[in-house]
């Protein structure tokens, strides 16, 4: 079955944010380890939207978190936590992160993107050439590198896919090449 139908299954028919039945997509909530439908939520065309354009919100639309916060489906708790928190600065948002709780893994999930940190707190990563890299960007190696710890040498010209970013080091970024999940340095690598 696919991860549409299962969604539309799932959702009874409707974005599982704000209830409307027209133009639903599938939105797969980055960073994504799997696939599938455990990290995948289905949503309007206008939800997607104003989720993958920061600025573009409506607030008066988002007043249906109030409800989806508390889905039985962590992509959907997730999705709520980073939109409410993107709106945070308009009182009420904060009031219903505050109500929220996670488990330690769905926190880290729902904060993976940054979403909702004050400009001068965020991290932010760039690569070679200066472009912000995001959360499940792909990147491509511009040298060879030589991971530590083992035999592995990166060629230049690998393509990491779905990269993850450390909050705490806007120098490092995570990604799998050969199999091998390694830790590389923003200035060699160029976003794709």
């Amino acid at each position: 079955m696919s991860i549409e139908r299962e969604l539309n299954k799932r959702s009874g028919s409707k974005c599982e944010l704000c209830g409307n039945t027209e133009n639903l997509k599938v939105y797969q909530v980055p960073p994504t380890q799997k696939g599938g439908i455990d990290e995948a939520v289905m949503t309007c065309s206008t939800c997607l939207d104003q989720i993958e354009n920061p600025g573009n919100e409506d607030l008066n639309h988002w007043r249906c978190l109030n409800d989806s916060m508390w889905s039985e489906h962590t992509a959907v708790q997730v999705v709520s936590w980073r939109m409410l928190s993107r709106l945070r600065s308009a009182g009420w948002p904060q009031e219903l992160i505050d109500q929220m709780y996670f488990d330690e893994d769905t926190l880290v999930w729902a904060q993976a993107t940054n979403e909702g940190e004050e400009d001068e707190n965020k991290v932010i990563h760039r690569d070679s050439n200066g472009v912000i890299l995001e959360v499940g960007d792909s990147v491509v190696l511009i040298k060879d590198l030589k991971v530590k710890g083992s035999s592995m040498v990166a060629k230049q010209g690998t393509a990491v896919r779905n990269i993850r970013l450390d909050h705490e080091n806007a120098e490092y970024i995570e990604g799998k090449v050969d199999g091998q999940t390694i830790v590389i340095i923003t200035q060699y690598v160029k976003k794709l």
